[in-house]
């Protein structure tokens, strides 16, 4: 036996089949829609055995048309369970089915008769009677009473089953009216390729498409369908026919192989510009365009995540042409959006994960699970009439549109277009919320760092008051150091209690301000604090403030905070080494501005070191937090101030240069 292109649609026809009735048996539309396929199936295959057969070809052909006259009646069932779905059999259905019965019974005992063909007729002298016209206008008739009936029950019907029966009607009409027409001209051509392969190849393009569009999840609009074809026809059409020009024109130019390369190129470049022409033209999509484009304006505008999701969510209503959008993301947890929250490990979400997206017309039409049913009902708590998923490395996303003002289903093209927004939605969230997080982390360091530096600064006054506590005893009965201590003690206490305020309200740091200042009595003051210290661990404080004016514009509380870090780090410095022990403060005039210099006789900074010697947690020191300079840099930054350190030289120390403004910022 052959393999003829009816027999392979009759195949292809009742796999669809079986596949409708497959994936939701429930469904009345389902099953109907099986046994118009099987009917469908049947009539190829009677067409296969009537092309095929060397000796009882008139018997088959016989047959084949006595199928074919009850597939209108077959269509109208299909029709009427899509128009009638809650009802479908009512008073006024069975009476028309009646007819259709009569009417359809009438059509295939008529092939049968002499009427249609004669008994006599052959091979090489085909004959055929009143009937044969008379069968075929009249199946042509039903078909375009369908027609007008579907649009009849069209006018009372919306959402999804509207779409449906405009799609039935464009691909079952279309289809059949061919099927017919190929028939006719066979009958006058006698040309055996009409009936052996174009019909079948109508039948497996449009019923297959068809039946497949209004039974499975996905929707489409007729009219859609239509442009699309349109428009993929047009560039089918033109682009072979700029091909064949310029095969025609580069062939006596170019060599063969050159020639056909140059031509594919050619053509490949022309089917592109073309394309993307058609694609304005025919405005596909125009309102996808836009509200990726206003999405991608959103995800470059706002950083918070608040602000992000109200952007979003004015998209996604004028993308729906609704008024209600939802936009539920979260992590590992539960999905969180306005009122909404919906937990990761729900029946909604694991479905979610799994179908990808959902519209109530899908959920109907699928095999019903627990699963589907409560994602159904979330839809329609939620008045949302599409909902779909969109998973990232770290963050997941529901995005939820509500049911359009014009009461149309979402089709599955615009299914795409909500997916490609909910991907750039969720890309969006995700950078936001690792962009949250960082912030809370960088405000947790910084908190840590300025909660460590007040206690540093806290442990320069109190070591202060421990040295005079401790030379205390050997000096009590020194008048001038009792009136010294006491004085020391008092404002040493009095800037613990100013930094302990400041510990317990760290989101509010000290502002230091700079005004115009001695600079010179602040130091002296600051190395009063020092010399105790220096005396203890018999270090030499030396002294040299040389710079005439010493007016600059700094903070006085600011430079004795920076003295006494720089002062306190090089006795720390110095206090390990043999020899000549010392610590030198000066001062100078510079040319942009009055400079303050600290040097030791210590080791020195290590090379290593010194590119992040000012920053936080840097020490050379087996105790401290290594905050002192990090601390002075802040602090002479607020100030205008620099602080800098020489490079090293063998065998001598550190020297910090610091240079205060003389001049207002």
């Amino acid at each position: 036996m052959l393999i003829t292109t009816a027999l392979i649609t009759a195949f292809v026809v009742a796999s669809v089949a079986i596949l409708i009735l497959w994936s939701n048996p429930a469904r009345l539309v389902n099953r109907v829609v099986f046994s118009c396929s099987l009917h469908l199936s049947l009539w190829l295959l009677c067409l296969h055995a009537a092309v095929e057969s060397p000796t009882n070809g008139l018997f088959w052909l016989r047959l084949t048309c006595a199928v074919s006259a009850s597939i209108p009646f077959h269509f109208w069932l299909v029709k009427e369970c899509i128009a009638h779905a809650s009802a479908p059999w009512t008073r006024g259905a069975l009476k028309g089915a009646l007819v259709w019965i009569i009417v359809s019974v009438a059509l295939t005992v008529l092939p049968f008769t002499d009427y249609f063909i004669p008994s006599h007729s052959t091979a090489q002298q085909r004959l055929v009677g009143w009937g044969y016209a008379g069968f075929y206008f009249s199946v042509q008739a039903l078909y375009g009473f369908l027609l007008i009936d579907s649009f009849r029950a069209m006018r009372g019907l919306q959402g999804g089953r509207r779409l449906e029966l405009q799609v039935w009607l464009v691909g079952g009409c279309m289809m059949t009216t061919l099927v017919l027409g190929l028939m006719a001209l066979n009958a006058v051509t006698h040309d055996r390729n009409l009936v052996r392969n174009l019909q079948p190849l109508v039948v497996l393009i449009f019923y297959a498409g068809t039946v497949l569009a209004i039974t499975t999840n996905r929707i489409f609009n007729a009219r859609q369908v239509m442009i699309v074809c349109a428009e993929k026809a047009i560039l089918v059409v033109i682009t072979a026919m700029v091909a064949y020009l310029f095969d025609i024109s580069l062939l006596p130019l170019l060599p063969s192989p050159l020639d056909f390369l140059a031509t594919t190129a050619l053509t490949l470049w022309f089917a592109l510009t073309l394309n993307s022409w058609l694609n304005r033209f025919f405005q596909f999509y125009p309102q996808s365009t836009s509200a990726r484009q206003a999405a991608f304006a959103a995800a470059g505008r706002e950083a918070q995540i608040d602000k992000l999701e109200l952007a979003f969510l004015a998209i996604l209503r004028g993308w729906g042409q609704t008024d209600h959008a939802i936009v539920l993301s979260g992590e590992q947890g539960n999905y969180q959006g306005g009122s909404i929250e919906l937990s990761s490990d729900s029946s909604e979400a694991q479905i979610m994960r799994q179908i990808r997206w959902a519209t109530p017309e899908r959920l109907a039409r699928e095999r019903p699970t627990p699963e589907r049913v409560a994602l159904a009902k979330f839809l329609t708590d939620c008045g949302l009439g599409v909902l779909v998923i969109s998973e990232g490395p770290t963050l997941n996303a529901l995005i939820g549109v509500g049911v359009a003002a014009s009461r149309r289903p979402f089709t599955y093209p615009q299914v795409q277009q909500l997916i490609e927004l909910a991907a750039i939605i969720e890309n969006a969230l995700e950078r936001a919320s690792l962009s949250a997080k960082a912030q809370h982390a960088e405000q947790l360091a910084t908190v840590g760092l300025l909660g460590a530096s007040l206690a540093h600064e806290i442990r320069n006054p109190l070591v202060s008051i421990k040295t005079f506590v401790q030379l205390l005893p050997d000096h009590y009965q020194d008048q001038a150091f009792r009136d010294k201590f006491f004085k020391l003690i008092g404002d040493e206490v009095t800037r613990i209690d100013r930094l302990t305020e400041q510990l317990l309200d760290l989101a509010s740091p000290r502002v230091y301000t700079a005004k115009l200042l001695e600079l010179h009595p602040v130091i002296l003051t600051g190395l009063d604090l020092v010399a105790a210290k220096a005396g203890g661990k018999n270090i030499e404080l030396r002294q040299d403030l040389k710079a005439s004016p010493d007016l600059a514009y700094a903070d006085p509380a600011a430079v004795k905070q920076v003295l006494l870090n720089l002062c306190f780090n090089a006795i720390q410095a110095v206090e390990t080494q043999f020899g000549d022990r010392w610590l030198l403060v000066a001062t100078r005039k510079t040319a942009d501005g009055l400079e303050m210099s600290v040097s030791d006789s210590g080791p020195g900074i290590a090379t290593e070191i010194r590119p992040r010697l000012f920053q936080p947690f840097q020490s050379t020191k087996s105790s401290g937090f290594g905050l002192g300079l990090a601390i002075c840099r802040d602090i002479l930054g607020n100030l205008n101030a620099v602080i800098t350190v020489d490079q090293p030289v063998p065998g001598q120390g550190a020297t910090f240069r610091v240079i205060f403004p003389c001049q207002p910022s």
